[in-house]
């Protein structure tokens, strides 16, 4: 089944988007400059070092961009409903439209997203059930890359070898202090923020609860799991297989999923 395009059109949100790609952008091409390359060449560092650090940037960007065009899980403006599934649909109040329960209307967006956790303006979009597994990538592989480009900014002054050569450009080697220093207080605000984004991530799925639900408070005992939580990640990315988990160049199949696992809210 392949994946549906998803564009919002949202100034604040391409400003969010951009920002993130300018970040991603700065550690990508002053990181390797300024520490991975001219250390390898002197043998600091080993080429895994260096390849490791352009796979966690490539899956970096590409789960970012994946997740901002994917569709969240939009619904048909005429869906149509089986007569063994009505009871588990509902009338949404702003759209008028039948929608499966546990769906939730955007009001920035414009439409109801089946089983929405919430909007994210740095994504430039809603996260749903199609695209919240590439959003836990997302949110999983800056906080790799973060922490591995802050040991980087720190292991270049603290731990290896001085330099011997300066083959740098004249840019790069005068202001290589003022460089590192805006990595690194990057990296530590994205790594701080993100980390607390991935932790509630990672305990609404142990406890089959969305974001939205959470503020509501409409479940009950939401601390308490209600399914195991190989179910519910498994759920969550469209298979069993963990490895696959962390693969966002993949299309997501939904699993098949019995009504009475299903929590009503």
């Amino acid at each position: 089944m392949g994946q549906r395009i998803h564009f919002v059109v949202d100034p604040q949100g391409w400003c969010c988007m951009g920002l993130i790609i300018f970040i991603w952008l700065y550690n990508t091409i002053f990181i390797p400059k300024v520490i991975l390359f001219p250390h390898y060449e002197e043998g600091n560092i080993s080429v895994v070092a260096v390849l490791c650090y352009y796979f966690c940037s490539l899956f970096c960007i590409a789960s970012l961009f994946r997740v901002s065009v994917a569709d969240p899980g939009k619904l048909p403006e005429n869906p149509k409903i089986p007569i063994t599934e009505l009871e588990h649909w509902e009338l949404c109040n702003k759209c008028n439209m039948m929608r499966p329960k546990r769906s939730h209307h955007c009001s920035r967006c414009g439409h109801c997203v089946r089983r929405m956790d919430h909007h994210c303006a740095w994504i430039n979009n809603c996260v749903g059930e199609d695209n919240h597994w590439l959003f836990l990538q997302l949110c999983f592989y800056t906080q790799i890359l973060s922490s591995y480009t802050l040991l980087l900014d720190f292991c270049h002054y603290y731990y290896f070898l001085p330099l011997k050569k300066e083959n740098w450009d004249v840019f790069v080697f005068r202001h290589e202090l003022a460089l590192l220093r805006i990595s690194a207080f990057m990296g530590l605000i994205i790594l701080g923020g993100i980390s607390r984004l991935f932790y509630t991530q990672l305990m609404g799925i142990f406890t089959d609860t969305t974001s939205i639900e959470k503020m509501s408070n409409c479940c009950e005992d939401i601390s308490r799991p209600r399914k195991p939580w190989q179910q519910t990640f498994s759920e969550v990315f469209g298979t069993h297989w963990k490895i696959l988990w962390f693969i966002p160049f993949r299309q997501r199949q939904p699993l098949r999923v019995p009504y009475h696992f299903v929590n009503h809210v």
